[in-house]
């Protein structure tokens, strides 16, 4: 073995080894949509006095995380996202009615003198509001001398020996202990049964509790700190929210609940069984694709396939990623697509073993990888340019999908570039693969290959031929969008949307007539698959959502709740906005990319074949009435990278076929160029589409939209990379004035003298 394959098989045995060991020693992280749970986003808005900045944000985010923990909830998260929001996701919380009221609840706790009954106030005193008392009587009270903030601990306890009932004990800070040391003294000075010897305790606007300070206690004396206990005729649910709001303190501002999903703990872990299944039945069709194609050749890169799986899966697991139902179902894509790099270097070695006679195996390998490089950096950029999009722009799950899809792509090219090389170059040393041709898989040009160069088609005598064809496919999905109109999810429109599980089937007609009877009559119901009910309605808050279940169950007997998504109407304003702007950026960013790499020509002809896929992909989902939400975003923006991909990859090929010979016409370089792809782009999308059709025929009906979008773009970026991008460059190449490339200086560059650098693999000898 040569050095450097020495060095790539040590490195490819380590990164193996570690990958091995952290997958068997730790667990993923999983995200509540697939271990289920209740995630919800919070929007922090000004008040009278505190702007919502990033600090008071922070100090909100403190004040929640103790509430949270109250509640005894297993592991609560609390994130600030951007300036003013905070995520809050809590496993396992399948009703989030108490959570959300207790979340929600501003707890302005403060401490009043009672200045006397209705309207009248002591002269001199500065004026306080007028509330009515526990009994709905008016009390006019003196401004807030305490606020909730100078409490140090509140507890709820049952007092069985004076029959107070549940009462709520008070500890105050120092400081403010001292406050209400002089507050109770101050009132104790009043005559027994006067108003103005109660103190009153507010809390959002209402009087808890106003109680009289005991005859005991003397004028300017007033009652210690730890002695003090709120009295009133609580149950014990009340006397404990109201012990955890005080303690909790008020919250700096108020928030509101923009969004929430729930999803149950089934429907998680049947995503990841089925995605499971996927992964399995979709990675061995590709595997005995790709060995079946390119023979031992092909069992290598399966095998560095295989090793791609898990040092991917590793790499998500040590870097603390979680986990969603779109990240995992990127984790099983990007399988699909670690196949373009081998795919990329054996079709180049294919080629140079054929196009020289007498040269060796091993050769034809190196070459291969090294002619491969530049198409697979600059598809794999384009690919991790999408998933920066979706990341930086998406939401929610969405961000899940692009880190996982960028983990893989970095993943595929270490399994490519070093695991499969290696053992390429292992094996391509035996005298036994050199010489069998039918073995190695490489010395055969290949089926697709051989058909095309014995028939030699002329794709483009008639560039625009091709593109009435394009127009007349964007004619038809700007038609289904015009006439049938993009399903929105709610996630873009606001809403709220619940699929229900119940014990016995229901009719959706029946259960729209109950919903309606009941008050629900702007729900619209549907079938969600296995029998399940989806609910769609505007504005439904958490008691309406309860209500509505109650009316299901009626008719379907045990109803529990699969998953639940409320998205507040500014959220989906912004959501649908960004949507738009990830597709401008993604756009823009490719153009300037390509721009950069090519020629002008190219990069404008290969960002149309990207907006002709976007067109095109809408479109159909328009026509099948498919629902376009966060996921199908995920989606999109992966067929964005995915044609860029495939055009790249033509491109490149023209650049390089065109600086060979610069004084042949584009066109007849093009047509080359487009014939000696086309196996590369079929034996790719095919990898991709085996992983793709196991996700929608096994991923369950979470997956089915993610998997159809993602076919569909496929099959059209295949054909657009080819027979629009390329027609469109051409039609640009005839107003264009620029040179043909400049060839590439041979990788043996001179240096120093002149002298070249010598291929490694040539003795020097010549005949």
């Amino acid at each position: 073995m040569t050095r450097a394959t020495t060095v790539r098989a040590v490195l490819a045995a380590a990164v193996l080894l570690v990958s091995v060991l952290i997958t068997l020693t730790m667990s993923p992280r999983l995200g509540l949509d697939l271990q289920g749970g209740t995630r919800m986003v919070l929007q922090a808005t000004d008040s009278a006095t505190t702007k919502a900045d990033r600090e008071s944000t922070d100090r909100t985010l403190e004040v929640l995380r103790l509430r949270i923990d109250s509640l005894g909830v297993a592991e609560p998260t609390l994130t600030r996202s951007g300036e003013d929001r905070i995520i809050v996701e809590l496993p396992d919380v399948q009703d989030p009615r108490k959570a959300a009221e207790v979340i929600g609840r501003t707890a302005q706790l403060s401490f009043h003198a009672v200045q006397g009954p209705g309207t009248e106030q002591e002269t001199g005193k500065a004026a306080g509001p007028t509330l009515p008392d526990e009994e709905g009587r008016p009390l006019a009270l003196g401004p807030a001398r305490l606020t909730g903030a100078g409490v140090k601990d509140a507890g709820a306890s049952f007092d069985a020996q004076q029959g107070a009932g549940w009462t709520v004990a008070l500890d105050f800070h120092k400081s403010a202990g001292r406050d209400w040391t002089r507050l109770t003294g101050e009132a104790a000075c009043h005559p027994a049964q006067d108003e103005r010897r109660r103190v009153a305790i507010v809390l959002d606007d209402q009087v808890i509790s106003s109680p009289q300070v005991d005859p005991s206690v003397g004028c300017n004396v007033g009652l210690p700190s730890g002695s003090t206990q709120i009295t009133g005729s609580f149950g014990a649910d009340e006397a404990r929210d109201l012990a955890l709001l005080i303690k909790g303190g008020a919250l700096p501002l108020p928030v509101e609940i923009v969004e929430q999903r729930t999803v149950g703990p089934t429907l998680g872990a049947a995503a990841i069984d089925a995605s499971a299944r996927a992964a399995l039945i979709g990675a061995a069709a590709t595997a005995l694709f790709i060995t079946f194609v390119y023979r031992l050749f092909g069992a290598l890169a399966a095998v560095a396939l295989a090793a791609y799986g898990v040092v991917s899966y590793a790499a998500l697991v040590a870097l603390g990623v979680t986990l969603t139902l779109p990240g995992l179902a990127g984790f099983v894509l990007a399988i699909g697509m670690a196949v373009d790099a081998n795919v990329l270097v054996f079709e180049r070695a294919r080629e140079e073993y054929a196009e020289r006679s007498g040269r060796s195996l091993r050769s034809a390998m190196t070459a291969g990888f090294r002619n491969a490089w530049s198409a697979v950096a600059d598809s794999n950029v384009t690919t991790l340019i999408a998933a920066g999009l979706l990341f930086f722009l998406g939401s929610g799950p969405v961000k899940g999908f692009g880190v996982s899809l960028a983990i893989g792509v970095l993943a595929s090219m270490f399994s490519a570039l070093v695991i499969a090389r290696a053992l390429t170059e292992i094996a391509s040393r035996s005298r036994f693969v050199s010489d069998y041709r039918g073995v190695n898989g490489i010395a055969r040009p290949g089926r697709v290959r051989t058909w095309l160069a014995r028939r030699d088609p002329q794709l483009f005598r008639s560039p625009r031929r091709w593109l009435l064809i394009s127009t007349a496919l964007i004619t038809v999905a700007v038609l289904g969008i015009v006439v049938r109109g993009v399903n929105l999810g709610v996630e873009f429109t606001g809403g709220r949307l619940v699929e229900y599980s119940t014990s016995r089937p229901v009719d959706v007609e029946t259960a729209r007539t109950a919903l309606a009877g009941a008050g629900f009559g702007d729900a619209e119901v549907t079938t969600a698959g296995a029998g399940d009910l989806s609910v769609r309605t505007g504005d439904l808050d958490n008691h309406q959502e309860h209500a509505l279940r109650a009316v299901l169950a009626e008719e379907g007997g045990h109803t529990t709740k699969v998953r639940d998504e409320l998205i507040g109407p500014s959220l989906g304003d912004e959501l649908r906005r960004n949507a738009l702007i990830a597709l401008a950026v993604a756009v823009l960013v490719q153009l300037a990319y390509l721009a950069v790499r090519f020629r002008w020509t190219f990069a404008l002809a290969s960002v149309a074949a990207l907006v002709h896929d976007v067109i095109l992909l809408v479109g159909a989902f328009a026509w099948l009435g498919r629902t376009v939400d966060g996921i199908f975003l995920a989606a999109l923006l992966t067929v964005i990278g995915y044609s860029v991909n495939d055009s790249v990859v033509v491109f490149d090929r023209v650049r390089e076929l065109w600086a060979k010979a610069r004084r042949e016409s584009v066109t007849t370089i093009a047509n080359r160029a487009v014939l000696q792809t086309v196996p590369r782009t079929v034996n790719t999308g095919m990898g991709a589409l085996f992983i793709l059709a196991a996700l929608a025929v096994l991923g369950g009906d979470s997956l089915a939209d993610f998997a159809l979008a993602l076919l569909i773009g496929i099959c059209v970026g295949t054909y657009s990379s080819v027979l629009t991008a390329v027609p469109v460059a051409l039609t640009l190449e005839r107003s264009s004035k620029a040179p043909p490339p400049a060839r590439k200086r041979a990788p043996g560059r001179t240096s120093g003298a002149g002298a070249k650098r010598r291929d490694p693999l040539d003795n020097g000898a010549r005949v």
